[in-house]
């Protein structure tokens, strides 16, 4: 009975792992595919059992250090763009990238010892929409200034009208 137990965890993360990679949002390298088949396996194990059944995987799995692929100075070095720490390609803003790899703004800045306030969106980026929303009258110093203009347009008006 052991023998199909172990069996069916095997068949059961196989099929795991083979749907989660036919998923074109997860993209693993080949490298990565044991490792994570491996995973799959322990976790399946761990919860036909209820129990964990090595020590030393959930030692490793919390202790897992991410390298970046860019320095933090390089990534923030341009203003079109930032280099993902992830994968060191640029974007010019993070957010729907981190997603695709299921992390938010601040699991990335905790996962790579990175500031509160280290960027999210390139910075010609943010001027650009910074100007577009100005340009349309966004924020409240935009409403502001159109109210206090037209009451001042309104008595020219009417004045205008009285004269002629």
């Amino acid at each position: 009975m052991a023998d199909q137990d172990s069996l069916n965890a095997v068949e059961l993360a196989t099929e795991l792992t083979i749907a989660w990679l036919s998923n074109q949002n997860n993209r693993v390298a080949a490298e990565d595919v044991p490792a994570f088949l491996r995973t799959m396996h322990t976790t399946v194990t761990e919860l036909g059992t209820g129990s964990t059944v090595n020590s030393e995987g959930d030692d490793a799995a919390p202790a897992q250090e991410f390298a970046p692929a860019v320095s933090v100075r390089k990534s923030l070095a341009s203003k079109d763009h930032i280099l993902s720490m992830i994968d060191g390609k640029p974007y010019r803003t993070l957010r729907r990238h981190l997603s695709t790899h299921g992390l938010t703004p601040e699991d990335y800045r905790r996962r790579y010892n990175l500031k509160a306030d280290y960027p999210m969106v390139a910075e010609s980026y943010s001027e650009q929409r910074r100007a577009m929303a100005k340009k349309i009258g966004l924020g409240a110093k935009g409403r502001a200034a159109r109210s206090q203009t037209a009451p001042a347009a309104a008595p020219a008006a009417r004045g205008r009208g009285k004269s002629a």
